[in-house]
Order: structure tokens, then C-alpha cells, then sequence
């Protein structure tokens, strides 16, 4: 699964734009997309960092490894225009993978770790080696809700709920400020 978002135009004349592109892209250079959801505006995370965000989510079917595949996702978005300076900044274009299947990646101890750190040093701190599945999906409306379109009954092979699960414990304020804009 992977979570696929921007708030810069970049090469393209819209954020939209740059979503679908990068859609493409991970069809051609990762496997079939199998699976694809609706694109949402979504507000800023954190609050004030930059311009709304568009989201969306899509599940590929691959025999790559998922260091390949994050591999392939990095110069996807360098090759749209991003630039890694500020962590948590504006971008043109975001791919996260957010799992692959029930892989927990380093370890269940390394994930943990991760996953537990504080606000402020996840603003400022960024793990050398690939963390799955993702370390705060399970929180994140902006991703819980393209997931909702495609996954609902995925299990978290950590947490032990499905993205339906995830998604009904979101705060309803957050979930309120995820607008679709299109199909």
C-alpha cells in the first residue's frame, strides 16, 4: 500500500495533476496497480506547514522487495521535483510505503521505536533504515481515508485493527476537514 500526496505544483499544472502522474508512474515502474482511491483534499499536517494537501492511496501487486520498492518511490518524486529539505515542508510530491502485506520492518522492537516517539522529535527526526508498516499511519486521517476506499479490512500486523477499525477511531473534527475532489 502506498499513500501518495503533494501540495506544490511542480511540473504539472496542479496538485491533482501531479497525483495522477505519480499514479502512473508506480504502475510502469513498481507493478500493477490493483487498487486505487478516490483523491482528497486534505488539510496541512502539522497545521500551517504549507498549503492543503491532495491524497490518495493505491495497492500494487509486486514481487519486489520493499526496499526496491521505496527504492523506486524516492526517484519517482525526485523525478517530479522533490527536494528533501524540511522535514514536514511543502513537496511537490510524497510517496510513502505505507505496507507490504503484514512485513514488520526492521523488527517488531525497531518499529516500536519509531512508532513511539514524541511529536517533536518526530518533526526533526528521520529513520536511516525502511520502518514497516508505516509508523503513524494508524493515526493519520489523511491517510486512513484514501486507505477506507480501498483496504477497510487490511489489519495492522502491529496495532491488530483493520484500516476500518483505525479509521472509526479517528477524532470525527479530523475526519470532517477530508474533502473528495474527485473520482
Amino acid at each position: 500500500m502506498i499513500a501518495i500526496g503533494g501540495n506544490l505544483h511542480g511540473q504539472k499544472d496542479s496538485t491533482l495533476e501531479q497525483v495522477g502522474s505519480a499514479i502512473c508512474e508506480i504502475s510502469h515502474k513498481i507493478d500493477e496497480v490493483v487498487g486505487k482511491s478516490k483523491v482528497y483534499r486534505t488539510p496541512c499536517f502539522p497545521p500551517g506547514a504549507g498549503p492543503d494537501f491532495v491524497n490518495a492511496a493505491v495497492i500494487c501487486e509486486s514481487d519486489k522487495p520493499a526496499e526496491a520498492i521505496l527504492n523506486i518511490l524516492h526517484e519517482i518524486e525526485l523525478q517530479a521535483g522533490r527536494k528533501r529539505e524540511q522535514r514536514w515542508g511543502p513537496r511537490v510530491l510524497d510517496l510513502d510505503l505505507l505496507a507490504v502485506g503484514d512485513q514488520i520492518c526492521p523488527d517488531l522492537a525497531g518499529y516500536q521505536h519509531w512508532a513511539g516517539l514524541h511529536l517533536e522529535d518526530q518533526m526533526r527526526l528521520a529513520p536511516k533504515e525502511l520502518i514497516l508498516p508505516h509508523p503513524r499511519m494508524h493515526e493519520r486521517a489523511f491517510v486512513l481515508v484514501p486507505l477506507m476506499d480501498i483496504a477497510p479490512d487490511w489489519r495492522h500486523p502491529v496495532v491488530g485493527k483493520t484500516v476500518a477499525q483505525m479509521h472509526a477511531a479517528l477524532d470525527p473534527a479530523d475526519l470532517a476537514e477530508i474533502r473528495p475532489i474527485s473520482q
